[in-house]
């Protein structure tokens, strides 16, 4: 075959060693991740109500956000702030679902798209793992309000993970 910019013979394309891919297992059951919120972080639901934790594997999570009049901004929609935090607990619990409970996990990047007007009615955030690193996953958020098909918001976050504690990965040196 020839490149078809200069006429010369292509090089050959080398064959992947295709490796194939473990399955990837969740370190949390939705159950597991919704009673970890509530118990290490009570001022979210203080502050903004309880979340319900729908469904949860290890490449999406389903979470809901029963709106009440707290939620909404003159006009009677649901609030971008409200929007934004909703985007922002559920890129984290996909997050604890994959890695396990490690509180320490922060935002790093968010994007937020705001699409459309969300109804008076609960939101239900859709995220999906788009990477998995070492230090870092992706995550993207669709929201949407319950019973439309639309989307209100879609976000891209990212998620720092700590560093394992370094006495974790090999034992201290003894003094001499």
């Amino acid at each position: 075959m020839n490149d078809t910019t200069t006429g010369t013979p292509a090089a050959p394309r080398r064959a992947s060693a295709a490796r194939p891919k473990a399955p990837r297992v969740a370190a949390m059951t939705a159950a597991e991740v919704q009673a970890y919120v509530e118990a290490e972080f009570p001022q979210v639901i203080e502050e903004m109500g309880a979340l319900v934790v729908e469904e949860a594997d290890a490449w999406h999570a389903r979470i809901r956000l029963p709106i009440s009049r707290r939620h909404l901004r003159p006009g009677g929609t649901v609030s971008g702030p409200t929007q934004f935090f909703l985007a922002d607990v559920a890129a984290f619990i996909a997050v604890l679902v994959v890695i396990g409970p490690i509180g320490l996990s922060v935002t790093t990047s968010a994007t937020i798209n705001f699409l459309r007007k969300p109804d008076p009615a609960d939101l239900i955030a859709e995220t999906r793992i788009l990477k998995r690193g070492k230090r870092l996953v992706v995550v993207d958020c669709i929201i949407r309000s319950e019973g439309a098909m639309e989307p209100v918001a879609h976000a891209v976050l990212t998620y720092s993970i700590p560093e394992p504690h370094v006495s974790a990965r090999r034992p201290a040196a003894e003094p001499a």
